[in-house]
């Protein structure tokens, strides 16, 4: 599939969320994003997990603890937060409001939850929901990984039918058959959301 050439004429900044249940591939959808267009900047999303092997703090994830987070959700630092799978995750205001300031489509990668938050508080946000082919194939992706245990995976799978039955609160749903295919569909979805005259129009530079 061609790749999508955004026109430059309006330019206009907003935070562009984007949500999945674990397994539909988001992170990997996310990243080729990313990839493709310079005017786009990933939120970087605060966690109490703990790093993988291969994650860099800073670049992958705000690493921090518990205590540590609990402190700066109180002083309401996060512009979205929530527990999920034990583990607490959020994002700091400032990860999407610097991005904004600089021009740039700020990228969310967050549940839920989260997504519906971040629309109340921004409400030029666009939501995009990514769907698996199947849940056949979103169980087979889950076991594929191997590095949950059975009882993870099946509360994995009864988490996804509890998300999937959100989508409809989100602007736009797609499905993830295939990496490069599903990124350039979303980054169509930015290009249009970019051009619609609710957002303002722009004069072109001289």
């Amino acid at each position: 599939m061609a790749s999508i050439e955004c026109p430059r004429l309006i330019e206009r900044p907003f935070p562009v969320v984007i949500s999945a249940p674990s397994g539909t591939g988001k992170t990997s959808v996310v990243e080729k994003l990313l990839a493709s267009d310079g005017r786009l900047q990933r939120a970087l999303t605060a966690t109490t997990r703990p790093a993988r092997e291969s994650e860099v703090q800073g670049k992958d994830y705000l690493f921090m603890s518990t205590e540590e987070f609990q402190a700066k959700q109180a002083q309401g630092y996060f512009a979205e937060s929530a527990q999920v799978h034990g583990h607490w995750y959020g994002i700091p205001k400032e990860q999407i409001d610097n991005a904004l300031a600089k021009g740039k489509w700020v990228v969310l990668n967050v549940d839920v939850q989260g997504g519906l938050t971040i629309k109340q508080a921004y409400a030029n946000a666009v939501l995009i929901f990514l769907l698996p082919p199947s849940m056949a194939a979103l169980e087979e992706r889950l076991r594929g990984r191997r590095t949950d245990t059975e009882e993870v995976i099946l509360e994995r799978l009864k988490n996804a039918q509890e998300e999937m039955a959100v989508a409809p609160k989100y602007d736009y749903v797609v499905v993830n058959d295939e990496i490069k295919a599903c990124a350039t569909r979303l980054m169509a979805i930015i290009c249009a959301e970019t051009s619609r005259t609710p957002r303002g129009l722009v004069q072109p530079k001289r």
